[in-house]
């Protein structure tokens, strides 16, 4: 009965994952970020591969959108656009953590505290570039 019910919460914990900006540091084109919205779509994606500007602005109409760069150029923010890099180990952890297993996807995450952690609210999709 305890292995049943350790391994059924085992399972539904597995099933979401967090991120906690206190703890996972990215970079804008400037400065580090600091989450301050409820929601966001959470972008990775190379920007070796392309332009993906226009592809982001229909996500961007209602959640701001953190854009995470794995080719690590820094851009300018746009008006709901949040470009993000970070150290090679930061991006790595990311990718693991989510499960990313094509470029460019997306997920959205929702803010579970006021210390930074961020909850997985949705699957992840494969994005399609336009």
């Amino acid at each position: 009965m305890i292995a049943l019910a350790f391994g059924y919460f085992n399972y539904k914990y597995s099933q979401y994952k967090f991120i906690n900006f206190k703890e996972t540091i990215l970079y804008t084109k400037s400065k580090l970020f600091e989450p301050d919205k409820k929601r966001y779509i959470v972008v990775v994606y190379s920007s070796h591969m392309g332009e993906i500007d226009k592809t982001l602005e229909p996500l961007s109409r209602q959640n701001s959108v953190l854009a995470i760069d794995l080719y690590q150029k820094r851009k300018a923010r746009k008006e709901n656009i949040i470009y993000l890099t970070a150290g090679t180990n930061t991006l790595l952890k990311i990718i693991h953590r989510f499960h990313i297993r094509e470029v460019p996807s997306y997920f959205m995450i929702e803010k579970q505290n006021e210390n930074g952690l961020y909850k997985q609210a949705s699957k992840i999709y494969l994005l399609e570039v336009k």
